[in-house]
């Protein structure tokens, strides 16, 4: 059994499900994506703390690990990537005998992490998996966290070209899957991204409904 992993003095989950979950995102992603699955984690949870919130810190630590399944090919189906990966999240909990209401706890943290203003006003766990993946996609809410605790993470867990390889991992998506794309953020790094990349307009979508008005 590996050494739990600490930073700042606070110590990662490392029960058997938590190893467990770590495994599975080590199976699933590159590096590149592994690493910034595991700042989600730490990110989520220094600002639960200095927020002081309540929370299960097991959940959010698999919730975390787990977020962006969907982008893996192992686990990719035919659904936006977020709720591919809470599908596959889901399996994985159950068959390991994870509560069922823990799990769909789970499943909501990974299928809205991507969408502000919902993910944010719903339980404290969904919140910071939003939460903790968007400090280190965008750099939100960054100046909550101490900056000490920041370059710790970044040293244990450096981005080593994240920028690109996460944007090129969403661009796959919307090649694969251009109807996942429609009306979301999705969208514009296909565009920009994949060549000759056609997503349906949502505004073009809206005037082509079967109604005269």
């Amino acid at each position: 059994m590996s050494a739990p992993v600490t930073i700042g003095g606070t110590i990662a989950p490392n029960s058997d499900l938590a190893r467990k979950a770590a495994l599975l995102a080590e199976h699933a992603h590159s590096k590149v994506l592994l690493n910034h699955v595991h700042r989600t984690w730490w990110f989520a949870e220094f600002l639960g703390r200095k927020r002081e919130m309540k929370y299960d810190r097991e959940l959010v630590y698999i919730a975390s690990l787990l977020h962006d399944l969907g982008l893996s090919a192992s686990h990719a189906a035919d659904k936006r990537f977020e709720v591919d990966g809470a599908d596959a999240a889901s399996r994985f909990l159950l068959e390991n005998k994870y509560p069922k209401s823990k799990a769909d706890v789970v499943w909501d943290a990974i299928a809205l992490h991507s969408l502000a203003d919902i993910a944010d006003r719903r339980q404290p766990e969904v919140a910071l998996v939003h939460f903790g993946a968007h400090v280190d996609v965008m750099g939100l809410r960054m100046e909550e966290i101490t900056p000490s605790l920041i370059d710790d993470t970044l040293a244990l867990y450096p981005r080593i070209g994240m920028k690109a390889a996460f944007t090129e991992a969403l661009a796959e998506v919307a090649k694969r899957k251009p109807h996942t794309a429609i009306g979301t953020g999705l969208a514009d790094i296909g565009r920009r991204l994949v060549h000759g990349l056609a997503i349906p307009n949502v505004c073009a979508i809206i005037h082509a409904a079967p109604f005269e008005s």
